[in-house]
């Protein structure tokens, strides 16, 4: 396990590096326009996709970037690796790959089950029509992700008929310049398309065949300067398992210190995740931009 983590780290490393020493291949959108990593390797907030599409590039460029996140848990650790890239500020595409420590999985499922379970997501989104900032109308984007669970079992002993499932999502996002006391403000509104349980790391739908739910995600920032933001999110989730399982919510600031570098500290509110009550952490994420 030491080794699959290391070597994790080291490949996410060495992309972060190429990635901050290349040449620029496009900067024309304005400081914060790229947006974060969303744990499942979109541009957007930490929890919510948004239509925005990655890095800096504008149209004729395109652009990229790399991250590493850290959500600490009182009973799990969640670590993703991404990559995303913007064609023409039209196109993007993402890979994650994300891994979730449990610290006490198998005692509680009363199986010999591993205590990680890891998680491929490859997502893809195109900008419908509007613009961020210059137009009247928000920013229309339609996404896919379809996630991939390498260690289904702790879905399939809980109720789960599938390893892989793809999620749709539509968002519109918008950024108001000076629309509050002077401050430019960004709303973000997202509807998923999913049968995933917990983002699927419990797997995909249920026993009873029921169809995919449609849930509602949203955003909202408010940035101090140009370099600063402060923001709360929220996420609904389905309870396909019958297990409580609960809508998330975080409140986080994001620095935007140039263009080659977004973080983004967040205070996290998970609720039940699966077996476990009262999930609430930390969450990190270090970005760089190209």
């Amino acid at each position: 396990m030491v080794n699959r983590y290391l070597n994790r780290a080291l490949l996410a490393g060495a992309v972060l590096s190429l990635l901050a020493l290349a040449p620029a291949w496009a900067g024309s959108k304005i400081l914060a326009t790229s947006a974060a990593t969303q744990i499942e390797g979109a541009a957007g907030g930490g929890l919510v996709p948004w239509a925005v599409i990655g890095g800096y590039g504008s149209d004729g460029e395109w652009a990229g970037a790399a991250s590493l996140t850290r959500v600490g848990l009182p009973d799990f650790q969640l670590g993703t690796a991404a990559v995303h890239a913007g064609i023409n500020n039209r196109f993007e595409f993402s890979f994650a790959q994300q891994t979730l420590q449990v610290d006490n999985l198998a005692s509680v499922l009363g199986s010999p089950l591993d205590g990680v379970i890891e998680q491929h997501v490859y997502g893809a989104k195109a900008r419908l029509w509007g613009d961020l900032i210059y137009e009247p109308w928000p920013q229309i984007s339609l996404g896919a992700q379809h996630k991939v669970n390498l260690n289904p079992a702790a879905g399939t002993v809980l109720g789960a008929n599938s390893d892989s499932g793809t999620d749709w999502y539509l968002s519109a996002s918008k950024l108001y310049l000076h629309a509050l006391f002077e401050r430019n403000v960004l709303l973000n509104g997202t509807f998923r398309y999913t049968d995933a349980n917990e983002t699927g790391f419990l797997g995909f739908g249920d026993g009873a065949g029921a169809d995919p739910h449609i849930m509602a995600e949203a955003s909202a920032g408010l940035f101090l300067n140009a370099n600063w933001a402060l923001g709360v999110e929220y996420r609904q989730k389905p309870d396909r398992l019958d297990l409580g399982e609960s809508d998330w919510r975080d409140a986080f600031v994001a620095w935007f210190p140039n263009k080659q570098v977004t973080v983004v500290g967040a205070y996290t509110d998970l609720g039940k995740v699966a077996l476990w009550d009262d999930q609430t952490g930390w969450y990190l994420s270090v970005q760089i931009n190209n």
